[in-house]
């Protein structure tokens, strides 16, 4: 197959896997730019970003304004670091919950949500129910933490802690 072919090939793939996979609006190719390029960057100006993915500034705003309507750019977010010399531990936690009626999961979802120091919290399906990132100063912090959680009402069962040792910045697109 020619390198052509090659990129035909691929530029049809992600284009049918991006039909199937947005169920909001249907993205093609230059909307998958224009969201790669956000990702990448989202300060970027209109103008800019129209001329990353080569369009007229009036025909990306449309698309970009489409996008957000639809809901497939749901927003913009700047990461934060209010101390970035401060201490601080980053643990992962498995959490498998004692019952899993649907109001077993609403009151953990809560109890989770009111935990400043808990950054992210993903439903999961197969041997666990929740993976969470907790971002503390310390360990003691930490287990102060998973105390309060550990009250009955809320329902957690087990847990199992990784204490994350080294991050790695990863700013690919989500795509």
């Amino acid at each position: 197959m020619t390198e052509h072919g090659i990129v035909s090939f691929l530029g049809s793939r992600i284009h049918d896997i991006m039909h199937a996979w947005s169920p909001k609006m249907k993205l093609d190719p230059i909307d998958l730019k224009i969201v790669a390029a956000l990702q990448r960057d989202g300060r970027m100006t209109k103008l800019k970003l129209a001329e990353t993915v080569a369009l007229s500034p009036a025909a990306c705003w449309e698309r970009l304004r489409r996008m957000e309507e639809a809901g497939v750019i749901r927003g913009y977010t700047a990461i934060v670091d209010l101390a970035p010399d401060a201490p601080r531990t980053t643990v992962i936690v498995e959490i498998s919950l004692k019952s899993h009626q649907q109001a077993d999961f609403r009151r953990f979802e809560e109890a989770v949500a009111r935990e400043p120091a808990i950054v992210a919290c993903d439903a999961t399906g197969g041997g666990i129910d929740y993976i969470m990132r907790v971002v503390v100063p310390d360990i003691d912090s930490y287990q102060r933490l998973i105390d309060r959680l550990l009250d009955p009402a809320i329902g957690i069962e087990r847990y199992y802690t990784y204490v994350v040792t080294k991050s790695i910045p990863i700013t690919k697109a989500h795509l």
